[in-house]
Order: C-alpha cells, then structure tokens, then sequence
C-alpha cells in the first residue's frame, strides 16, 4: 500500500513540477501586471502566484480533466480581487487604473479570456466587464494628466500574448 502511495505521490509531483515549470513564467507575469508591480521587483506578485501554486497543488487531482492552468489563473484572480493588493502605490503604466479594471484589463487583454468568461470568473455581468474594459483600455490609450506614464498602443500590444 505505501509503495502505492509513494509512487503516485512522485508521479503527483512530476506533473506538477512539469506544469510549474511550463506556466509558472506566464502567471508571474499577469500576477505582476494584477499588483502594477515592477517586473523585477514583484514581492506581491510572488507571493500571490506561491499561493495560487499552491492552491493548484492542493487540487492537482480533483476534479480530473481540470484545466490546472484556469485553476491557478482563476485562484490569481480571485483571490487578487478579495485581497488588498491595492493598498500600496502601484508602479508603472496600469497604475492609473482602478484594482478592478486592471484585473479586467489583464484576463481579456494579456490573458485573452472572452467577456462572458471573464465575468463567470469574476462574479459580474458581462456587460460590467466590457465597461470595465473599455474604460481601462481608454484610460491606458488616454492617460489622465498626472498619471505615472504616458503609455499608448504598445503598451497593450504587450499585454496581448
């Protein structure tokens, strides 16, 4: 029986590794783009992807045929919209934008979900999420004077993948 065990165990924790090692890159990135940290200074960003990892770990095997990539997106966003990653002053150029939009911004631009997805995985009407997204998109375009850098097109170009 521990034989058993043992080898699903490290069997568990080679597709995890495998999984981490292929995706954990990309979900940094959109941790760091949700708390508008500096790329190479990202302490929350970090800490909220160890989580997501985490929870993704804990659920490796439940239910089967899971997506483990929306796990961990999805638990990034969830718990990045409960917590208070907005407490701080953010950097850079999503900054100017608002915890919300900016975390509708990043799943329909960089991480490419549709708007009905988006607002399933939010708890929000669709039509919520377009606005969110319009506005954000128009504020990052457009920034008000005062906002922490003039950025424009390439900016969402790079949030696209």
């Amino acid at each position: 029986m521990r034989d058993r065990l043992g080898v699903r165990d490290a069997r568990r924790a080679q597709e995890f590794g495998g999984f981490v090692a292929g995706a954990a890159g990309r979900l940094l990135h959109t941790a760091t783009l949700l708390t508008a940290e500096a790329p190479d200074a990202n302490p929350r960003a970090r800490r909220l992807l160890t989580r997501a990892l985490a929870h993704t770990y804990a659920h490796w095997d439940h239910p089967p045929g899971e997506d483990p990539y929306d796990r961990a997106r999805g638990h990034l966003a969830t718990h990045y919209a409960r917590a208070a990653w907005h407490r701080s002053r953010p950097y850079g150029p999503l900054a100017a934008l608002s915890p919300r939009e900016r975390l509708v911004l990043v799943l329909r631009l960089y991480e490419g979900l549709a708007d009905e997805q988006t607002a399933a995985l939010l708890g929000l009407p669709a039509e919520r999420v377009r606005a969110l997204c319009d506005r954000a998109t128009a504020t990052v375009l457009h920034p008000p004077s005062g906002a922490v850098a003039r950025v424009g097109g390439p900016l969402l170009r790079r949030l696209q993948p």
